[in-house]
Order: structure tokens, then C-alpha cells, then sequence
């Protein structure tokens, strides 16, 4: 028997192929990918500027995939964290950050993560497996029909260009004029430092990037994030120079400060001399502690240190401050506590 096919995790191309193998017009492919992600169409049957025929078809050979949240916990801040039960059992996060004039979702690209980044929540699950181009999707589809998006950015669970195939064909979703219709200015995917898959990336589309950095010496960052020691600080750097940026972009330089062991002048001294050349903006995030991990948040003298100095050297520098502290909003929080209550055999709710 043949597999129905679902057509979420289908790029705008695939889906014009799908639609020629069945002898139809390129057209189809239009007026289905608008039906799926500006219109939010369950099912073949409410396309009904389709040809029966052909919506009895797509009913046979095809399905539409659809998340729905099996948990959502809303902070004081008005922080959203969602939690995804998949079909398979596996569940993921997205977390919605509300600003003044814009709503930024944060979504997962894999089950777990393998880069095993030693403040990370998520890189203790390990890696189950890596998310289709719909799982991606559908975490946006599902937190639209709640409340309006305007920025996406890949720095939930997991390294997205660790999937990177399945990663690229939700980027084409997401900015395609027929599909979900956000400006490649407003998508930014994270990296740890997979330097092959930056090159790729940066050849098969057009998104914003941010680098996952947290240290100024290979030393600490070996210690850190595991990824260094096949591409260490140099190899990354150089990557960053060669990234094809649009005009007037700049790469995020993403920078955990944790006390005692990244966060000194010297560190911020060191980061100014790396960065040079690279057209960037950092993001300075103050280590957000949690079990089972032995690092401290930086104190507040330290933060504000650092920071200034990179101002002082005329860079473009944002203290991230935290959100979503009175609810799971660490990435991992609350898939861990999912985990735990099964093991309890609670349900979520309770």
C-alpha cells in the first residue's frame, strides 16, 4: 500500500512536482500553498477553488498535518511556552516572546540535540531524531492561529543546521509569497558552529544567522560546547566572514556570560579583537541556571562590565534580558518536566 504523502512538509518546487505527476497545471501549486498557510486549511475539501476531481485525489494520496499544543504555559510577562506532542510520541517546545510592536517565536528544528553544550538543558536529552520540514512548519501554523508572529527565529530545541535538508525546506515555506509570507529579515537561524552547513545555508537561501559563540579561547570553549574541537574559534570566524550577508545585515553574535569562567574584561577585550571584520551585533545572554547543571548566572557587575566595553568599542550590543522566569521557559524546562511527570505517570495537565 502507498504511503500518503504530507503535503506540509512539501517545498513550493515539490509540490508543483507532486501536482505534474497527476497531470495538472503549475498553478495548483499556487493556490494549494496558499490554501495551506495563509488560508489554514484542514483538509483537501475546504479548497474550493479546486477541482473536485483533483481534491478527491489529494484525499487519497496526500494528508495535511496539523500540531496542536499538548501544554502552554503563559508567564506574567506575557511569555508563551508551548509544548508539542509529535506522532510519534516525541514532544518539542516553541516559546512566543511578545515585544512592543512585534510577537518573536522561538521553534525547535530537532527531538533533543547532539551538540551536548555544557550549559544546555536540551543537549541532555541527547538526540532521538530530527524534525520534518512539517513538524517545522506546523509549530507555526499552530501559535499563529493564537496570536499574531512577525519574527521566527531557529533557536529552540536542537542545531538546525545539524537537519539541515528537512531545515532549508521550511525556510523556503516560511518565506515563500504563497506560503506563510515572512521576510527573510525576519528569520534567523542559530548555529553552535557546524561550518560546512553554514557555507550550504548561506548558498541555498536567504535568512539571517546567529552564531552560538560563549567564549573568547578554544580552550573555554572546547569545555563549553564540544562542536570546537572540529571547528575551532578560528575556522568559525573565517566561516562568519565569508557568510553572504544581504546589505546592511549583520551575523548575531549569540554570547552565554557565565560567572567565573567567560564573563571577565579580559573575555570582552578578546571578543572585540574576534569579531573584527565581521559585520555583527551580540547578543549578551546572562546564564539562565538550572538542575543538574553546575554553572552560576554572572553577577550583575560583571554584565554590566562587559557590556559597556563593547559599547565603549562602538559595537552594537544587546544584554538579553530573561524571560519567562516564573514559567518553563529555559529551552528544555518544560519537555523535561513532561518527561518527569510521565515517569510519575501524571498527566501534563496535572
Amino acid at each position: 500500500m502507498t504511503m500518503k504523502v504530507d503535503v506540509k512538509g512539501l517545498s513550493f518546487e515539490e509540490l508543483e512536482e507532486l501536482l505534474r505527476g497527476k497531470g495538472k497545471e503549475r498553478y495548483r501549486a499556487r493556490q494549494l500553498f496558499k490554501w495551506l498557510y495563509q488560508k489554514d486549511a484542514a483538509t483537501f475539501a475546504e479548497m474550493t477553488d479546486l477541482a473536485k476531481d483533483l481534491r478527491r485525489e489529494l484525499e487519497e494520496t496526500a494528508f495535511i498535518s496539523q500540531l496542536t499544543p499538548l501544554a502552554v504555559e503563559m508567564s506574567r510577562d506575557g511569555t508563551r511556552k508551548y509544548l508539542f506532542q509529535l506522532d510519534d510520541g516525541n514532544a518539542v517546545e516553541s516559546v512566543l516572546i511578545p515585544e512592543e510592536d512585534r510577537n518573536t517565536l522561538c521553534i525547535s528544528s530537532q527531538v533533543g540535540c547532539a551538540m551536548a553544550c555544557a550549559f544546555c538543558l536540551t543537549g541532555t536529552f541527547n538526540l532521538t531524531r530530527n524534525l520534518t520540514a512539517a513538524e517545522i512548519v506546523n509549530q507555526v501554523c499552530a501559535v499563529k492561529r493564537e496570536v499574531p508572529v512577525r519574527n521566527i527565529v531557529f533557536m529552540g530545541m536542537g542545531e538546525p543546521l545539524g537537519n539541515l535538508d528537512n531545515v532549508i525546506r521550511a525556510l523556503k515555506i516560511l518565506t515563500h509569497d504563497d506560503g506563510l509570507q515572512f521576510s527573510s529579515r525576519r528569520v534567523t537561524v542559530s548555529t553552535s558552529g557546524l561550518v560546512p552547513e553554514m557555507e550550504r545555508l548561506g548558498r541555498e537561501v536567504t535568512v539571517n544567522l546567529a552564531v552560538s559563540l560563549n567564549a573568547t579561547t578554544d580552550a573555554v570553549r572546547n569545555q563549553l560546547m564540544p562542536v570546537n574541537r572540529l571547528y575551532p574559534l578560528a575556522d568559525l570566524l573565517a566561516a562568519c566572514r565569508r557568510f553572504p550577508l544581504p546589505s546592511r545585515r549583520k551575523i548575531t553574535i549569540e554570547y552565554v556570560l557565565i560567572r567565573g569562567l567567560n564573563d571577565t574584561l579580559e573575555d570582552a577585550k578578546r571578543l572585540v579583537k574576534l569579531l573584527s571584520g565581521i559585520p555583527n551585533k551580540i547578543n549578551l545572554i546572562p546564564f539562565n541556571e538550572h538542575e543538574g547543571c553546575d554553572y552560576r548566572a554572572p553577577e550583575q557587575a560583571s554584565i554590566d562590565q562587559f557590556h559597556s566595553y563593547l559599547l565603549a568599542k562602538h559595537f552594537t550590543v544587546i544584554t538579553r534580558s530573561s524571560r519567562g522566569g516564573d514559567i518553563s521557559a529555559a529551552c528544555g524546562q518544560l519537555k523535561g518536566k513532561l518527561d518527569r511527570q510521565r515517569a510519575a505517570g501524571e498527566s501534563p495537565a496535572e
